[in-house]
């Protein structure tokens, strides 16, 4: 397999959001997009005492994208202006379509709330097509248990198909576009081969740990990579125990135009979905 170069390297630089710290890899000033991806952040991990919401972010729009949460440590309690409510635990991915439009909160769970403990994920979002950025709002809660495993390298290496495909495993998450989501869970020593399609964008995010990458140098935590398209895919080697979030995508050659919780194509259309969350158009909101 011939390994993809790597184009940029961007740290993650921590932002406060409310009562929470995100680090965010993507957008910077030198990656606007790496499309169809949009923005990464990665919240935790963070040790919170009984009683404490290290999230508690209360009910906002979304409209012309996919929000996405891994969960990784925690519990967070999702509900939506479509009457959808969910519990994310640890290995949980919520793979929201906002399209036309929705209303949601994202609060820690009944259950975390009641005892504590670790709070760690990824937010997510992937751009929609224009064609598809009015398409009726879906929420996708899918469990780990829902999620292949694939066991690699004498059980050193453990890879969860998200989304896309990993070989002959598929993902069960719904995509309107192409995407490959993996989540790569690595012992010291681990070694793995990704393929990946050549014409879709890729990028990895070390979630922790310590990783050698394409055999060349050694990647630590809290950085993303973004990969050339010149190659079928990435290797990696774990130098300490590691977790590796892998995305790849099928680019969207199409106008960006963004604004807040807005995706869309042109600064008309924000125009439009700020008029039409202040007419209720995008359902109402009952917690």
């Amino acid at each position: 397999m011939i390994n993809r170069s790597v184009a940029h390297i961007s740290p993650a630089t921590a932002l406060q959001m409310g009562k929470t710290t995100v680090k965010q890899p993507l957008p910077t000033q030198r990656v606007e997009q790496i499309s169809p991806f949009l923005l990464l952040h990665h919240f935790g991990p963070t040790l919170v005492a009984p009683g404490e919401d290290p999230l508690d972010v209360g009910p906002h729009p979304h409209r012309g994208f996919e929000p996405v949460t891994f969960l990784f440590q925690g519990g967070i309690r999702h509900k939506d202006s479509q009457g959808n409510e969910g519990i994310l635990q640890g290995g949980d991915v919520q793979w929201m379509t906002a399209g036309r439009g929705i209303i949601h909160s994202e609060r820690a769970s009944r259950e975390f709330l009641e005892t504590g403990g670790t709070m760690e994920g990824i937010q997510l979002w992937v751009n929609l097509p224009k064609a598809h950025k009015r398409a009726p709002a879906r929420y996708q809660d899918i469990k780990a248990g829902q999620i292949p495993q694939l066991t690699l390298d004498e059980g050193r290496v453990s890879v969860a198909v998200v989304a896309g495909s990993f070989g002959e495993v598929k993902g069960p998450a719904q995509t309107y576009t192409p995407v490959t989501a993996l989540t790569i869970t690595l012992q010291a020593g681990g070694e793995v081969a990704i393929p990946l399609p050549e014409d879709h964008n890729a990028l990895l995010y070390i979630v922790k740990g310590n990783v050698i990458v394409n055999g060349n140098f050694d990647y630590t935590a809290e950085q993303m990579l973004q990969f050339r398209n010149d190659g079928e895919g990435i290797t990696l080697k774990a130098v300490d125990n590691s977790l590796v979030l892998v995305l790849a995508g099928e680019p969207i050659d199409e106008p960006l135009a963004q604004w807040g919780p807005y995706v869309m194509n042109t600064q008309t259309e924000i125009m439009e979905a700020m008029r039409d969350y202040q007419m209720g158009k995008m359902g109402f909101y009952i917690d």
